[in-house]
């Protein structure tokens, strides 16, 4: 049941031209600090998905992207206390500007299998697997 405790979020799988993936480590102070997940946000009241996304990549990793450059690959759907939340994963091979952290404390570039072997939120880790067959 989607109701005002369902929380939509928006996240990207950054893909360089070797076929990695973008990770960011959540800073201190948020919940789930220190564990690594893909770069996005939450989706406001009245947000697209797509428009969010963009939104979310500027302010985190300073970069642009085009909504045409979103691809939606999976999502994943996980109890979040006493809400729901719905992780909904694009995949980004095409942006303009240098990738920085600006929100996190650390970024790294890595290849789909290595993030089986990083502390991930329980919604990233189903899309992995995904993942691994979309890149």
């Amino acid at each position: 049941m989607i109701d005002a405790r369902t929380l939509f979020v928006v996240a990207a799988a950054l893909v360089d031209g070797d076929g990695r993936v973008l990770v960011q480590q959540r800073p201190a102070g948020k919940a789930m600090a220190g564990l690594w997940e893909f770069p996005g946000g939450k989706v406001e009241f009245g947000e697209r998905p797509e428009v969010a996304l963009i939104r979310e990549l500027r302010e985190e990793l300073g970069i642009d992207v085009e909504q045409a450059c979103l691809a939606p690959a999976c999502f994943a759907s996980e109890p979040l206390g006493d809400r729901h939340l719905v992780l909904l994963l694009y995949i980004c091979r095409k942006w303009r500007g240098m990738v920085q952290a600006i929100e996190a404390p650390a970024i790294k570039w890595v290849r789909p299998v290595e993030l089986h072997g990083l502390d991930m939120p329980p919604a990233d880790r189903p899309l992995i697997g995904l993942l691994e067959a979309l890149v």
